[in-house]
């Protein structure tokens, strides 16, 4: 697998379904070997998106670019990107070898190449000496391994990938995610990966795209995106958060005060960038920053409604007093308080004041494909 990776350029890419705007003006700058992620809930673009790039899909408006080289209105099978799919579509007739031989075939390769293709693409996956088995004969994560080694056997600029682990258990999900994760890091070819799962993005992703309503809302990396959302929608798409809903009462630089809706409180803390002094807000605070104490004499007063074990991390349920709930996770052998009400605090460096994304409806309940 020696072919070098390849940068991927949409600009302006847009796409409709009649009335419906799947896909609004997007622009997307990936370099050569990432492994980008499209992350967002059904009807969000993403899928449309990765299908834009395959061919499946020609864009309403704008253009695509492989290498600097515009393939917006090239047919699939001129474009050399391989695709793995969320069904796997293996051929069930075939043997794990002639499935992975197919496109090589199709391409009218010479046969020693063929197998020597095959099998060292077997080999990346780790099933060397299944050539001969049956479909019928691996597991659901076997298969998902023979759909990727068909991708990569022909050595394609692009790998797309439509959310190939839905089928999969929890366990094995998480396991193969690492297999993945591991096999790009060999390979480096340049990867379009599309999932709802936030888990899989935060594993396997060098950027993740986060989309809404068929626009990219950020890029950025897993750790980024984790600590400095834009707004609301992505604080709270990207893992767990605690969205306090208030009115910005004052900004000086970076800082801000926050009073919170129905409640005597400010809350203070880092200002994201669109947040002016006297607009509505929210002020994100993630569920590990939040300090729950019985002794303490200063924060928010909060009455413990429910407390989930996780194993080694514990979850509590408190609400404050304007009704509102949060969550409080802590590691499980620190114990936590067994009064019922209790103070929560955080630290100034834990919270960001973000802007409002405005009302999180869905244009689409399904991605339209053709």
């Amino acid at each position: 697998m020696s072919r070098q990776p390849l940068p991927i350029l949409f600009e302006g890419v847009s796409k409709s379904f009649g009335p419906i705007k799947a896909l609004r003006p997007t622009d997307l700058d990936i370099k050569a070997g990432e492994f980008i992620t499209l992350l967002g809930p059904s009807g969000s673009g993403k899928t449309t998106l990765l299908n834009i790039a395959a061919g499946y899909l020609f864009p309403d408006s704008g253009r695509v670019l492989i290498g600097g080289r515009d393939i917006t209105a090239t047919p699939p099978r001129k474009r050399n990107v391989g695709m793995v799919f969320q069904n796997y579509a293996l051929f069930p007739h075939l043997s794990v070898f002639e499935n992975v031989a197919y496109g090589l075939r199709v391409r009218r390769v010479q046969e020693t190449e063929v197998r020597r293709r095959v099998e060292e693409a077997l080999g990346m996956i780790q099933l060397e000496g299944f050539g001969p088995r049956a479909i019928q004969q691996l597991s659901g994560g076997q298969q998902q391994r023979v759909a990727l080694a068909r991708a990569l056997v022909f050595e394609p600029d692009v790998l797309l990938m439509d959310e190939p682990l839905g089928a999969l258990d929890r366990q094995l999900r998480k396991h193969v995610q690492l297999e993945i994760r591991r096999l790009h890091q060999k390979i480096q070819r340049t990867t379009i990966y599309v999932t709802h799962d936030q888990e899989e993005a935060l594993v396997m992703s060098d950027r993740i795209g986060i989309m809404k309503a068929g626009r990219i809302e950020q890029v950025g990396g897993p750790r980024e995106l984790y600590d400095r959302p834009i707004n609301d929608f992505v604080a709270s798409f990207l893992g767990e958060s605690n969205l306090l809903r208030g009115r910005l009462v004052e900004k000086s630089g970076a800082r801000g005060r926050l009073a919170m809706e129905s409640l005597d409180y400010i809350v203070e803390g880092i200002v994201g960038d669109g947040v002016r002094a006297g607009e509505e807000a929210v002020a994100m605070v993630r569920p590990e920053a939040v300090l729950v104490s019985a002794a303490a004499e200063v924060g928010l007063r909060a009455r413990i409604e429910e407390v989930v074990y996780l194993g080694e991390l514990v979850s509590l349920r408190l609400c404050l007093p304007n009704g509102q709930e949060i969550w409080c996770r802590r590691i499980a052998n620190e114990g936590w308080p067994s009064e019922e009400v209790v103070r929560v605090v955080w630290k100034e460096k834990d919270v960001r004041i973000l802007p409002l994304s405005g009302e999180n409806t869905l244009e689409l309940e399904k991605e339209e494909e053709p």
